[in-house]
């Protein structure tokens, strides 16, 4: 992830690049290839998101439809740790076109739905949620619906993955003007933010997948006097772990979770972020549902 600014003007920016992290998201599932690449930019987008706020938590993107993918979410967290994942269904008798059209539209895998982004700390304490309907064809174009129905700041998106990698490039208009802020810089202001709009739609899928960020802006805006800061990493990071899954566990109940034990001898619980399993065996639903018990509920991991 890149931050850069915009010396003479009130604009900022964000560069992300996903290789590794992407790879290591998507490793234990199978996606169709237009489901895949619409969560990548999920991904890319939650990044760029989370890089212009300030806040200790996680950023939630959530795309929820009536379509073949009637759930999509990608979060991100404060420290740049990212994870995913897409549910459709499976269990159809053949995809549809779109799925696996690397193309696709958005409203063609979703159907009509919202996008809602979410904003929790990490102790639960503050809790921001705000939903749009899903438009246009690309993602980038329903967050910026977003922005500008939440009334933010004036940010466009672009954005792009695929098998290898995911990214996104991220402008934002910040309030205020140049020097002493009068009528004639404000207009100056309003024309640099229409070109540098104009300027990143030319920027091609091919160019935002193989150019360095360097590279990016020295292409796009090599007329301006940008600064561009040192890069900050990003990673796959899944939050699950054997505590959460307890808890989850003593919300379903006991009655449920024994006759589960009943069924099949243990409770295994599969995350469906990174495919991790989590098994409980007699001894731990024993322990799970005892008078005083923790949440950690011991047991195995695999």
């Amino acid at each position: 992830m890149h931050r850069f600014v915009f010396e003479r003007y009130p604009i900022r920016g964000h560069l992300v690049h996903l290789d590794a992290a992407w790879r290591a998201l998507i490793e234990h599932r199978e996606y169709p290839e237009g489901i895949r690449n619409l969560l990548g930019e999920a991904v890319a987008a939650s990044l760029l998101l989370a890089a212009t706020i300030k806040f200790e938590g996680v950023l939630s993107l959530q795309l929820q439809g009536d379509g073949f993918v009637h759930l999509m979410l990608a979060q991100c967290t404060s420290g740049l740790g990212v994870r995913g994942l897409a549910r459709y269904q499976e269990d159809a008798e053949r995809l549809p076109d779109a799925a696996s059209d690397p193309a696709a539209r958005v409203g063609d895998l979703i159907g009509a739905g919202n996008l809602t982004v979410t904003l929790e700390t990490d102790d639960g304490a503050q809790r921001y949620q705000g939903i749009v309907p899903i438009s246009g064809e690309r993602l980038a174009e329903s967050l910026q619906g977003y922005f500008e129905n939440s009334e933010q700041l004036p940010t466009r998106l672009w954005l792009y993955a695929d098998a290898q990698g995911a990214s996104g490039m991220l402008l934002q208009r910040l309030p205020g003007e140049g020097g002493s802020g009068s009528q004639v810089e404000a207009a100056e202001v309003d024309d640099a933010w229409r070109r540098v709009q104009l300027i990143g739609d030319t920027l091609t899928h091919e160019e935002l997948r193989t150019l360095t960020d360097q590279e990016i802006l020295r292409r796009l805006f090599n007329e301006d006097d940008l600064r561009l800061f040192e890069p900050s990493p990003v990673y796959f990071r899944c939050r699950c772990s054997r505590e959460r899954v307890a808890g989850m566990l003593q919300g379903l109940g006991e009655a449920e979770t024994h006759a589960v034990l009943a069924e099949r001898g243990e409770v295994e619980v599969r995350c469906d972020f990174c495919n991790r399993a989590y098994v409980f065996d007699a001894v731990d639903v024993a322990r799970l549902f005892s008078a005083g018990a923790s949440s950690d509920g011991g047991g195995r991991v695999h």
